[in-house]
């Protein structure tokens, strides 16, 4: 391990992976990469001191992925030698993927058609010229479009010579990556330095050119059979394809009691998906599938009226391709919708509805588009004023939609918290307790009451401010616990008060609007969130403490963190986490006048500073 100085002095770990872990290493971290180097985490400091500090809770985490690397391998022990018989099976298999591939576009196409098409009605509404040689206006009823043919062929010119002249010199890596993936999907860990992975390589190798070589005459318009011979284990006989998708959401389902939203959402995901291709068997959904669905999502447009919607997605993306104009749904909504059918898919592979003699390599992974950074920003100095001069805080007056108690506490303790909107709604009697004489606030699950939180890291502990004191929370919490220590503190938008939440949050958006004068569209209710991380970067340098207050997973991908409260009580006890919570101040707010419900008008309290 060593602590090392990027080029702008912030110190970070490097850590080399031994060679025989590195693929393990990269599909534990889900890396995009085929193998995983080296493990790297910033330490978030440029002080040497600190650095030294923080660098062995690195190291832990960095020993605890070498672990589960070895575990994984210790599953798939490493082999060196490989027979002919199953060099030549796995060899066929990759053939006769591509070749399968390769059909299955030329009769569903590419995916992209769609989207160019998309993008000329654009451009032709705009009045934009431009100049194709395709046609432009018509999708084809089946297979491919002539543009498409002559992407296919322009990648094929390029790819052909480029593997032929490798053929020919022996070089297997520029086959690395693909037999990488071979070797996952038949569960063989190969010692890639041994003789057997050479011929192995050499083998596949042979086998893509003589794939793109008859790919090449399928574009002359000669016929060319594919080969019944993917995906099987060396030695194994073909199986049976096994469940489909829609058993998998049916199994899914009733595993386990889960929020009805949830299960609605991914239902609804199973459901397009099977409206675009049918009820497939879980071991026959392949990339091509997933990319069709991504671009199908693509183009479903945001609002639907009239017979709209009850469309499917086949109809809503095509009606979104004829009317490119029309506003689309988001790419965080795409990336949802992608990320609940891969995980009904990958739920049913790990449940045996794929057969053990059919690998199957999650065909969704990485299939995800890139969103766009986040325009919510934090509340200024005068916006957060303005805020709290709003007669719901400083007058008593509470309107319907902001739910009782609701309106007024969950503003002033996202701010003193960082908590999430849902984490807040999901508070109860129970998460508030004490250690050590300091009043926590526990940000945990709790499933059998239907409570969630975003992700792992998000279970954190946080210690109560001196400000959400004064504002007498403690003393709600007091009243509420006459209920029970499992009562809901806001129980008008709990979890168990269907879309109560999402009224509420559209209560306060035009609360904030109409009644308090912050307009900017990027206010929302999360900048309360990101004004109290700003904050915590004024009060602390240590980056993993400012990560585990909010429930933050860590920066740096490489190294997946969950903190959790017991670990951030034992990591940097309650002493400090108290007096990193007590330095939280919004310079320029002034509280004296809020008061909270319920209580004399006298009440005052001190600025924060």
């Amino acid at each position: 391990m060593g602590i090392i100085k990027d080029r702008h002095g912030t110190y970070y770990v490097q850590q080399r992976v031994p060679a025989h872990l590195q693929a393990a290493v990269a599909s534990i971290l889900d890396a995009d990469e085929p193998r995983r180097v080296f493990l790297k985490k910033s330490l978030g400091t440029k002080n040497l001191k600190e650095a030294k500090a923080a660098a062995p809770h690195v190291l832990t985490d960095f020993n605890r992925i070498i672990a589960e690397a070895e575990a994984l391998l210790k599953e798939q022990p490493v082999v060196t030698a490989l027979t002919d018989t199953q060099i030549k099976r796995m060899a066929e298999s990759y053939y006769a993927t591509m070749l399968a591939d390769d059909e299955e576009e030329r009769r569903e196409g590419t995916g992209s058609e769609p989207v160019f098409q998309g993008v000329a009605k654009q451009l032709d509404t705009a009045g934009v010229e431009y100049d194709t040689p395709f046609a432009v206006g018509v999708l084809p009823e089946a297979g491919l479009s002539d543009r498409e043919i002559f992407k296919r062929a322009e990648l094929l010119e390029y790819q052909l010579p480029m593997v032929s002249a490798a053929l020919a010199r022996g070089d297997i890596t520029v086959m690395r990556e693909e037999l990488d993936e071979l070797l996952y999907a038949f569960q063989c860990n190969l010692d890639r330095k041994s003789a057997a992975y050479r011929r192995l390589g050499m083998a596949v190798l042979a086998a893509h050119v003589r794939g793109l070589k008859d790919i090449e005459r399928r574009n002359a318009g000669e016929p060319i059979e594919t080969p019944h011979s993917a995906y099987a284990h060396p030695g194994a006989p073909v199986a049976h394809e096994g469940g489909t998708l829609r058993d998998a959401l049916e199994g899914w389902k009733k595993e386990r009691e889960r929020p009805e939203n949830v299960t609605h959402e991914y239902a609804r995901a199973v459901e397009m998906f099977i409206q675009l291709h049918g009820n497939l068997a879980i071991a026959s959904i392949k990339r091509s599938h997933a990319l069709a669905f991504r671009e199908a999502l693509r183009l479903v447009p945001k609002i639907r009226n009239g017979d709209l919607r009850k469309a499917g997605l086949p109809e809503l993306s095509q009606w979104g391709c004829e009317h490119p104009q029309a506003p689309k749904v988001s790419v965080a909504t795409v990336n949802k919708q992608l990320g609940a059918a891969q995980a009904i898919a990958n739920w049913g592979y790990d449940k045996g509805f794929v057969p053990d003699d059919v690998p199957w390599p999650d065909p969704f992974r990485n299939m995800r588009l890139e969103e766009e950074q986040s325009e919510r920003g934090s509340f200024n100095a005068s916006e957060l004023q303005a805020v709290f001069n709003a007669p719901i805080f400083t007058g008593g007056e509470v309107p319907t939609g902001a739910q009782g108690a609701a309106g007024f506490w969950l503003p002033v303790l996202a701010l003193f918290t960082g908590a999430r909107q849902a984490e807040i709604a999901g508070f109860q009697v129970s998460n508030v307790q004490e250690l050590e004489r300091v009043p926590l606030l526990f940000i945990v699950a709790n499933r059998r009451a239907g409570k969630r939180v975003k992700t792992k890291a998000s279970e954190r502990v946080v210690p109560i401010h001196p400000e959400l004191i004064r504002l007498g929370f403690l003393d709600y919490v007091k009243q509420r616990a006459r209920d029970g220590a499992d009562a809901w503190l806001f129980p008008l938008i709990a979890p168990d008060q269907r879309r109560a939440l999402s009224a509420w949050s559209k209560w306060f958006g035009n609360y904030l609007r109409k009644q308090i004068g912050v307009t900017s569209p990027d206010r929302v209710f999360h900048s309360f969130r990101h004004s109290f991380q700003d904050a915590l970067r004024r009060v602390t340098p240590d980056a993993e403490l400012r990560d585990a207050l909010p429930g933050r997973s860590s920066r740096n991908k490489s190294v997946s963190r969950d903190y959790g409260a017991k670990y951030m009580i034992d990591r940097w006890g309650v002493a400090t986490l108290r007096k990193t919570i007590e330095g939280i101040s919004y310079p320029g707010l002034d509280l004296s006048r809020v008061r909270p419900l319920n209580t004399p008008t006298t009440a005052r309290g001190n600025k924060t500073k």
